[in-house]
């Protein structure tokens, strides 16, 4: 039997459903064919959220170290790319801030004050497209503040991170991904140089560059950089198109703003702004009901997992008082968890508390809807609102 014929819900299964709206089919898979071969993906998808952890958690067997994994051709070896002592080796180095005390002592102050700043120039308008006037800048600005770069502007670290998010989204779709991803990166990359060559400020990066090679430090900074700008740009614009478009459950928030933590875990859980994790098999293994064999592309859809009816009852629902929210995986799980998932979630909390605070008739624009768009990192490229 063909692989066709044994998972012919995969079979039928396009990269372009899977980028508009992908919540139907993944349902389907998940109930018919848990880990099912795509031929469009030329690899297997895993929907299941106990055999996504299985996966997630065994990086011998499933590993991203391999010369496919599209993030590493557009920014060379880092801590995202490499498995076991290599991984650790350049993913220790960056660490320490990013513990959850050390985030909050860190850069909540900075976060509020820069949210505030956004604000306070948004708001005689009475009408705005948040992603790039609000949640795009703040990403920018926090993640640059966390890594002490120095020298780019906010409208230049933008257009770098376009460029390489487009690169990697091609590059997973199985097209050339041109020459702007890396020209983007080279751009990048002289930036943390330029930081990283003044020994005497204090930084992470500088802190960095004792512990490891510079091309080391400039790929880490720039999957850092990379991933604070889009997972945190997609978290703030998702939970705002999911609170906004339920009246009730931003009644709830409103009313309470204890709520509003897990208002953003139910955000992460309905809709992850990095929608698949790519692996790949080490060794011939049975996963669920799949042969796996040596060297074939396994991708976990996190969205899928995220939407599990046996973890998560009624999980098409938006419940921000929902008990187990936090059982998400929108930041990947064991050795690949997010490094950066506390700062995430205190940046989208605060500024999801001084956008309600400070702009109480905060709503979508009817006249421009937005829903999420992508196969890779998921958010709508436009979140038009008024008050």
């Amino acid at each position: 039997m063909s692989t066709a014929e044994a998972f012919p819900v995969g079979a039928s299964t396009t990269l372009a459903e899977l980028a508009r709206d992908p919540h139907p089919r993944l349902a389907r898979l998940r109930a018919h064919e848990p880990v099912s071969w795509l031929p469009e993906l030329n690899g297997w998808l895993v929907t299941r959220r106990d055999l996504a952890l299985d996966v997630m958690r065994d990086s011998a067997t499933f590993t991203v170290d391999d010369p496919r994994f599209s993030t590493a051709q557009v920014v060379g070896p880092s801590m995202l790319s490499l498995d076991g002592a290599a991984h650790t080796r350049h993913r220790e180095p960056f660490a320490a801030p990013f513990r959850p005390r050390a985030v909050y002592d860190g850069f909540a102050p900075f976060i509020e004050r820069e949210t505030d700043r956004l604000i306070t120039a948004l708001e005689p308008s009475g009408a705005t497209e948040l992603r790039r006037a609000f949640a795009g800048p703040l990403a920018v600005a926090v993640v640059t503040e966390a890594l002490g770069l120095v020298g780019a502007t906010t409208d230049t670290v933008l257009a770098w991170y376009d460029v390489i998010v487009r690169s990697v989204s091609d590059i997973t779709e199985g097209l050339e991904a041109g020459s702007a991803g890396a020209a983007a990166y080279a751009e990048l990359r002289a930036a943390v140089e330029a930081t990283v060559a003044d020994r005497h400020a204090s930084s992470l990066l500088v802190s960095a560059a004792g512990r490891l090679e510079s091309p080391e430090v400039a790929s880490n900074a720039a999957v850092l950089m990379f991933g604070g700008i889009e997972t945190t740009e997609a978290m703030i614009v998702n939970a705002l198109l999911h609170l906004l478009g339920d009246p009730g459950q931003l009644a709830l928030v409103q009313a309470d703003s204890s709520l509003l933590d897990g208002a953003v875990e139910e955000s992460l859980r309905l809709e992850p702004g990095a929608a698949v994790v790519d692996r790949y098999a080490t060794r011939d293994i049975v996963l669920g009901p799949a042969a796996i064999r040596r060297g074939d592309l396994v991708t976990v859809s996190l969205t899928g997992a995220n939407r599990d009816p046996a973890v998560f009852p009624d999980p098409d629902r938006f419940d921000v008082r929902r008990d187990n929210a936090r059982l998400q995986l929108a930041f990947a799980h064991g050795p690949h968890h997010c490094l950066a998932a506390h700062l995430a979630r205190l940046e989208t909390r605060i500024a999801l508390q001084r956008l309600l605070e400070r702009l109480p008739a905060l709503r979508l624009d009817p006249e421009r809807p937005a829903s999420p768009y992508g196969l890779v990192f998921r958010k709508p490229p436009s979140l038009h609102v008024l008050w």
